[in-house]
């Protein structure tokens, strides 16, 4: 793992939000790109040394304000981990600050997500024999693809645009929404992951820092890339 520090020249020209350039992000969560494992963050609990991000609204830096317990799981299993709070002083909003691997509104982690998402759209098999492989109900998994195919045009648009502004590869849609979501995933990811800190983080949790962990959330804004305004989170150990 590459050692990244706060000062680290990492993606520093854009930030994803909802509502244009003078987007605030709704007083709910804020993700940071975790490159833990799931056990390694559950066993450290409160003592790890959380990022101290700016307040989505004034950008101002935020302080530490309690937090919680939730519930997590990976490969079947159930976890329970901390949530710290942050809070501004200025705007007195508060967030939860959320590692990369908890999606907002779900259980399970990003990666099972992701692997059931490109094991349906993409491979042979269908919803009960993808449920089945990652210890899910299909009724679930189902719901995930809904919310998934309900908002891959803009997802494949917006992440898309991002391989491009990062000097990745152009990203030719595909006929296919979600096929072409899961592409413009992988060309961001390629971008990326060359800067410091990425590789360890992992496309999948890269996706939900993106994405604010609202990728298959009941309700999420529409992502925008805002150039030049503020520094996106790097990577922390």
């Amino acid at each position: 793992m590459v050692p990244v520090t706060r000062g680290t020249p990492l993606l520093t020209s854009w930030h994803c939000g909802g509502g244009g350039s003078k987007a605030v992000l709704p007083p709910v969560s804020i993700v940071w790109p975790c490159s833990l494992s799931v056990e390694e963050y559950a066993s450290t609990g409160r003592t790890l040394e959380f990022p101290r991000p700016d307040c989505p609204s004034c950008l101002k830096k935020m302080t530490f304000w309690s937090g919680y317990q939730r519930q997590i799981r990976e490969d079947g299993r159930c976890r329970s981990v901390w949530v710290p709070r942050v809070r501004c002083d200025r705007c007195r909003a508060t967030h939860a600050l959320l590692p990369a691997f908890v999606l907002v509104g779900r259980l399970d982690v990003v990666e099972t997500v992701g692997a059931v998402l490109e094991a349906v759209v993409e491979g042979p098999g269908g919803v009960r024999p993808a449920a089945a492989n990652v210890q899910v109900p299909h009724t679930t998994v189902r719901e995930w693809l809904r919310r998934f195919g309900s908002r891959a045009s803009e997802l494949a648009v917006t992440f898309a645009a991002l391989a491009a502004e990062l000097g990745g590869d152009v990203i030719t849609p595909l006929p296919d929404a979600p096929r072409s979501a899961l592409d413009a995933f992988r060309g961001a990811w390629r971008a990326v992951s060359g800067f410091p800190g990425w590789l360890g983080v992992g496309r999948w949790r890269f996706v939900s820092a993106v994405t604010g962990g609202r990728l298959i959330a009941t309700n999420m804004n529409t992502p925008y890339l805002i150039v030049g305004k503020r520094r996106f989170m790097p990577p922390v150990p």
